[in-house]
This record gives structure tokens, sequence and C-alpha cells, in this order.
């Protein structure tokens, strides 16, 4: 059974990418709190724009997903949505 995705919903969607992004910016966090405890004056600088990253990649993230939805939905309208098959398993 084919299904198209014909339209993406830019608030929710952006929504849930922005606390994915924010997830994945706890690893640069893990890197950065070393690096300000034990680094120089420039690896300390390095290190607190790391332990802030997940606030920059949510914020980031937020953004480019709107602008991302809004021109697939967009595209979608002329073109047609993403297509993909969809088997029933009982």
């Amino acid at each position: 059974m084919k299904k198209q995705l014909i339209r993406i919903s830019i608030l929710q969607s952006s929504k849930i990418m922005t606390a994915m992004y924010v997830l994945m910016g706890f690893i640069y966090t893990l890197i950065g709190i070393p690096m300000i405890i034990f680094g120089s004056s420039p690896m300390r600088i390095i290190g607190i724009i790391c332990f802030l990253m997940p606030i920059l990649m949510g914020i980031l993230g937020f953004i480019f997903f709107v602008i991302f939805a809004a021109v697939y939905n967009l595209l979608a309208s002329w073109l047609g949505g993403v297509e993909v098959e969809i088997k029933n398993i009982d």
C-alpha cells in the first residue's frame, strides 16, 4: 500500500526536532566540561562554547526545521510528497 506525505506540521515537527537537537547537544557538553576544568585560557573559551551548545543547537535546529518544513510543504504541493510503502502486519 503506497502512501504520500503531502504536508508536515511545521510547529509540532519543529518542537520534536528541537528536543532531539538539544539532546544531541549534550554530547558537546560532555566534551566541554573537561575543557573548562583542565584547559588553558583559549581551551576554556572553547569549552564554554561547547557547554552552551545544547541551547545553540536547540535554537538553530528549531529555526532551520521551520524553514525546511515550509519549503517541503511548498514543494510537496507542487510536485507531490514523499512516497512510502506501508505493509499491514497482523
